[in-house]
């Protein structure tokens, strides 16, 4: 099975505020879905968290490396991609475009071998795992109205984070955070993030202990993205004196880029975006390093369906993954798989158990969310 095309498919029009100081825009592109054709007929799914702008100009390089490669090897044609791009974008745009084609890759080796990705992976230890929907900060009032709905859709742990949070006052913090835990109860778990990677950061390793202090006393489950996400000395020592567990990763790119937060010991938690850090070939690696040094992984997902399934299978092949992040509400999730994933009554999603990522687009709501913009 070989490869003879790539296409690539925006979303846009319902692009969710990512809670960044800049106006929010829902018509932007920040999402890319990825078609890997074959001479045999099977299509692979992949997604990028780039813009279709920036993913074709990465295929302009990529595509001469594609174009007759096995599509049956992800991990290495994903590699032979990374390294004939040393000097061109490395990091960048063109990581996330190989991120995208990765996952592709691995979804058309399941649907060759008739396996879940999960089981290529490595195995299922897991057979469902627990969503929290991913939320932003708001005034109290409408804070209490989305944390409500959310609960109602049936998540039993909720991530809050950015918009104000860490941009008035410490006061100002604490009460957002006293209502999200009055507002769901004792029985929901409550995640933060800052958004330490917004523009212009203003805080340092002093306010993101306090802030940590803050939050151990609302029982909130981790502290995510609480510096600047370079900034490394300052994650080793907040880990060291924070009374909660601390996460960030979501920017990193490749493998080797992780090592130094999970060698050095600069997380509780690391957090690659497989749609940005090289796809499931490098999340796995990742995830692996993590656990060797009894780091937990869970993998952010600012998400589509696709990117959603391409995490449930990998934290379904890693021994202690108990996460994954669901955007909700999100069209982009909701609105283009065939069968869209249902949380069952104890707040779990199921592990897709059909061939490759076990997931299918519907092409009516691809085609309302793409405006039917494809490129190839």
């Amino acid at each position: 099975m070989k490869i003879i095309d790539i296409e690539t498919i925006p979303l846009l029009g319902e692009t969710p505020d990512g809670g960044w100081e800049d106006r929010f825009d829902p018509e932007e592109n920040l999402h890319t879905l990825i078609e890997v054709r074959t001479d045999e007929g099977p299509v692979g799914l992949g997604s990028c968290y780039t813009s279709q702008a920036l993913v074709d100009a990465s295929l302009r390089l990529l595509r001469p490396l594609l174009i007759g490669e096995y599509a049956i090897e992800p991990e290495r044609v994903s590699e032979k991609l990374h390294q004939m791009t040393f000097w061109q974008g490395r990091g960048g745009a063109v990581t996330h475009a190989i991120s995208g084609i990765d996952i592709a890759l691995w979804d058309l080796l399941g649907k060759a071998t008739g396996q879940p990705v999960s089981r290529l992976l490595g195995g299922r230890y897991r057979e469902r795992v627990k969503p929290y929907g991913s939320l932003l900060f708001e005034e109290p009032p409408l804070l209490q109205e989305k944390l409500l709905a959310a609960v109602s859709r049936g998540f039993r742990a909720l991530k809050l984070g950015w918009h104000h949070f860490g941009r008035i006052n410490c006061q100002y913090d604490e009460l957002l955070v006293k209502t999200a835990r009055e507002t769901v109860g004792p029985d929901v778990e409550l995640m933060v993030d800052a958004g330490g990677s917004d523009q212009f950061w203003p805080h340092g390793y002093k306010w993101a202990v306090e802030t940590a202090r803050m939050l151990a006393d609302y029982r909130v489950a981790w502290f995510e993205e609480a510096l600047p996400p370079d900034d490394l000395e300052g994650f080793k020592k907040l880990r060291e004196h924070a009374p909660l567990p601390i996460a960030t990763g979501e920017v990193l790119t490749r493998r080797q880029s992780f090592l130094p937060w999970i060698e050095q010991g600069a997380v509780d938690i690391v957090q690659p975006d497989v749609t940005k850090c090289g796809g499931l070939s490098e999340g796995r690696r990742i995830a692996w390093a993590a656990y060797d040094h009894n780091i937990e992984m869970v993998p952010h997902g600012w998400n589509t369906a696709v990117g959603l399934a391409a995490d449930l299978q990998l934290v379904a092949a890693m021994p202690v993954a108990r996460y994954v992040e669901y955007l909700t509400p999100s069209p982009y999730i909701e609105e283009i798989a065939a069968a869209p994933m249902k949380l069952d009554a104890d707040g779990m999603l199921s592990i897709p158990d059909a061939p490759g990522l076990g997931i299918e687009l519907n092409p009516e709501g691809v085609a309302r969310l793409s405006r039917s913009r494809r490129h190839s």
